[in-house]
């Protein structure tokens, strides 16, 4: 029978739930368990794909096309299991999906409430996951801190299912933050005491309780009274520090035999976990190679969480690279032609990632423009492709006022524009082209010098297109279209072969790459970046 486990959160926000959560999917996986993992948030939006990068960070998206939290990139990177439209649930999914079925008469007559209706959906999701991916263990992270009222109903499905599968069959898991007051020089246990009780108000007693601390906690009375307040047993106290690499965490917590702890409350019978493939990358890690400066030239630059699955991709080449990569942020609203080369001239390459909207695009082209002159290695990810396209029209194939549609609707030549049969009266969410897509790759390119294979699978989320009424313009002014769609309708990578390495490609390979397994165009990138 699958197992389910659920990992909540007390005290604050952002105690890394997610890392929690991933880590023992990874631990669970190393013991040869198979593991699936999802994240239940307590938003009303459908899903984060219209929300702005500083409300949410990025938006992850799944092989089938779910628009999700970015938690799911950490499940995916650590666990190395591609997830599914079942692993992220809003509310606001939860109450299209159960108002949909009273519109069709589902409820048969019957008032539609919070229980069972809402409640019933919920768990009826938490059972697809684990039945899709035929798993032994369901992962189920709950978004938000106990006590929100938007968590409620989320806690009492899972209340509700420990009744449904049996006790042996689920375990809580709750982490929370135990702060170290300086001026004292102790640790503090009543934050913690008093976020277990707020669970508890809700029929939920935690079995394991994993304690965020920045400072190690030397004390060994702290555990102790933790575990006699919180019903506990003494050794599901787990301390969960801060580290200076986060796949270090599941190491760190396996010390204090978080997954043997977890396969006892849950009756699991497995071998010890084979760890050698993961402490083999976190001694990579500990020791970084030759520093590499890549300027990721970005519009939400502020927030590192907007493009975190790209900065991770730039760890993990740099992990598999020797090279010590580190990542210059690059406002693209601040690059003019003045400072461009002193702000971009230390740089050994360039990114430009995904995005949406018409701010800091010019900084953009500046940034395509010289790394095309300079030569410097450059990857154009989704709209970053876009900008190579509209860079090289302008300047290279004598079409001065190029641009996209999405940006300058009336533009004489749009070398950018709507996917055919779409138009700006179509909704906002879910309309984009999402999820993985076949892409033909051109012999003798830089594509097929990183992939080795003339035929992949990538993750799209866009809408605008490269325009096909410009290929030959573009193709005969030197642009390589080394990647298309297999029937040749849709354009995927461009590229400048004779360059040491100067791609763009309008799908996201960042949400393919993992730490002990980066992705080609990554590496290709920071082998570049290493040379130059």
């Amino acid at each position: 029978m699958t197992k389910y486990i659920f990992v909540t959160g007390g005290v604050v926000s952002g105690l890394g739930k997610g890392i929690t959560a991933a880590s023992l999917g990874r631990l669970l996986k190393s013991r040869g368990l198979k593991v699936a993992a999802q994240k239940l948030d307590p938003y009303i939006n459908v899903d984060p794909g219209t929300m702005s990068p500083y409300q949410h960070g990025e938006v992850y998206v799944t092989e089938d096309g779910a628009e999700t939290d970015l938690d799911l990139g950490h499940y995916e990177r650590f666990i190395d299991e591609n997830l599914n439209r079942f692993s992220n649930l809003t509310t606001g999914k939860v109450y299209a999906n159960v108002l949909h079925k009273e519109r069709h008469g589902a409820y048969l007559g019957k008032t539609v409430q919070i229980i069972p209706h809402v409640t019933d959906e919920i768990k009826r999701f938490i059972y697809s996951v684990g039945e899709k991916e035929n798993a032994d263990v369901v992962i189920t992270e709950i978004g938000g801190t106990t006590g929100d009222i938007e968590s409620q109903p989320f806690l009492e499905a899972i209340r509700q299912l420990r009744t449904e599968v049996g006790r042996g069959n689920t375990l809580y898991i709750h982490v929370t933050l135990v702060p170290y007051l300086k001026a004292s020089g102790e640790h503090k246990s009543k934050p913690t005491q008093h976020s277990v009780k707020e669970l508890q108000g809700f029929g939920i007693s935690p079995d394991i309780i994993v304690l965020r601390t920045d400072e190690p906690i030397t004390d060994s009375s702290i555990f102790t009274k933790i575990a006699g307040f919180c019903n506990v047993k003494p050794d599901c106290v787990i301390e969960n520090l801060t580290l200076p690499n986060l796949y270090q965490a599941p190491l760190m917590l396996e010390k204090s035999h978080f997954s043997e702890i977890v396969c006892r409350e849950l009756h699991l019978q497995t071998p010890p976990p084979d760890l050698t493939e993961w402490q083999a990358l976190c001694a990579k890690i500990a020791s970084p190679g030759k520093p590499v400066t890549i300027a990721l030239v970005g519009k939400y630059v502020q927030l590192h969480d907007a493009y975190l699955s790209v900065a991770e991709a730039l760890h993990h080449a740099g992990y598999a690279c020797g090279a010590a990569v580190q990542i210059d942020w690059i406002d693209s609203e601040q690059l003019t032609p003045e400072n461009l080369a002193e702000t971009l001239g230390s740089a050994d390459g360039i990114l430009i990632p995904g995005g949406f909207g018409q701010r800091g695009i010019e900084g953009m082209i500046l940034a395509a423009q010289y790394a095309r002159e300079q030569k410097k290695p450059f990857l154009g990810i989704c709209l970053g492709m876009q900008i190579a396209v509209i860079e090289y029209a302008r300047h290279m194939a004598d079409l001065p006022d190029a641009h996209s549609g999405e940006f300058d609707p009336d533009c004489a030549h749009k070398v950018i524009d709507f996917m055919a049969g779409q138009s700006e009266s179509i909704d906002k969410g879910g309309t984009l082209r999402l999820g993985s897509c076949p892409c033909v790759i051109a012999p003798g390119t830089t594509m097929h010098r990183c992939y080795g294979q003339p035929q992949i699978a990538e993750r799209h989320r866009h809408r605008y297109e490269f325009c096909n009424a410009y290929r030959d313009i573009l193709t005969r002014a030197g642009l390589c279209i080394s990647g298309t769609s297999p029937d040749g309708s849709l354009v995927e990578t461009v590229e400048l072969t004779d360059l040491p390495f100067y791609v763009g490609v309008q799908y996201h390979p960042e949400f393919k790459s993992r730490p002990n397994k980066p992705h080609p165009l990554f590496t290709g990138l920071i082998e570049a970046a290493m040379e130059n």
